[in-house]
């Protein structure tokens, strides 16, 4: 599985969704990297980006290959999750199949209900429509920013050009269409897990996401005690690229709840970082 490696610290890593690739979160690598301290590992799913499909044809045989591929990058080292969409659904899993390894994890527009027809989520809406700036755009490109968007926008346009346009136009589609086929998990990790999960968490969710909703989400509330639940206005299924100035500042406080939390833990370092 391809990765790709930022920066130097405790690792974090980050997990795109379904039909991108990793590109899709580069956008937050700035606002990371200013906090300090972080390594980010970002992943392509199997049949996305630079990583081939092989054998996967499940969810399960998907999150077995991304956890031997974290378990190469990381050893034993403490680190934290990221995912946004099917990768919130990953990073659930990872959070809970590793235990005490993991510090804390986050979802982005992340999917808790893997079913697409027992969803809630809102009727497709559009705040803002802006055609103009849709000029010298190739027709499939704009159809698919169109699709996405809850607010269009010259900024939010440039960054489906730039961050999830190339993942689409990447992926295996025959061998996506095998995993969809199998797309959830046997068993939802909150629902196996005997214990809540009490380290820093984060949920950010979309007002407009008619993809995977924000309802399913907080349905979780009390399985995780130290978690943040965020749902954004003016924001769909494309979170990171609409409302990237709160999703970032989220992230980072998250991540020093989690700085924290690791130099509070047994044997963690102490020095505790100070919040932005």
């Amino acid at each position: 599985m391809h990765i790709e490696t930022r920066g130097s610290g405790a690792p974090l890593v980050l997990i795109h969704g379904f039909g991108v690739d990793h590109r899709i979160l580069l956008p937050l690598d700035d606002a990371i990297a200013a906090r300090g301290g972080w390594r980010r590992i970002y992943v392509d799913l199997p049949g996305m980006g630079r990583s081939p499909i092989g054998d996967i044809a499940s969810a399960e045989d998907l999150v077995i290959e991304l956890a031997d591929t974290v378990r190469g990058a990381i050893g034993d080292e403490p680190f934290a999750l990221l995912g946004n969409s099917y990768g919130g659904m990953l990073a659930r899993r990872l959070a809970h199949d590793f235990g005490e390894q993991v510090m804390g994890f986050a979802t982005l527009a992340g999917v808790f209900v893997a079913k697409h027809g027992e969803r809630t989520a809102p009727p497709r809406t559009v705040l803002h429509e802006d055609a103009a700036i849709f000029e010298g755009v190739p027709g499939a490109v704009a159809d698919g920013y169109r699709g996405f968007a809850v607010w269009q926008s010259a900024a939010g346009l440039e960054n489906f050009i730039e961050t999830v346009q190339p993942g689409i136009e990447l992926v295996d589609q025959a061998g996506l269409e095998r995993i969809a086929e199998n797309y959830a998990f046997e068993v939802e990790p909150e629902d196996q897990a005997s214990v809540p999960f009490s380290k820093p968490a984060l949920f950010i969710a979309g007002r407009q996401d008619d993809v995977v909703g924000y309802t399913d989400a907080w349905r979780r509330l009390d399985h995780y005690p130290r978690g943040s639940f965020l749902v954004l206005d003016a924001a769909g299924h494309n979170i990171i690229g609409e409302q990237l100035g709160l999703v970032a500042a989220a992230v980072g406080e998250w991540l020093d709840r989690v700085a924290a939390f690791r130099a509070d833990a047994p044997n963690g370092p102490r020095d505790r970082p100070a919040s932005a």
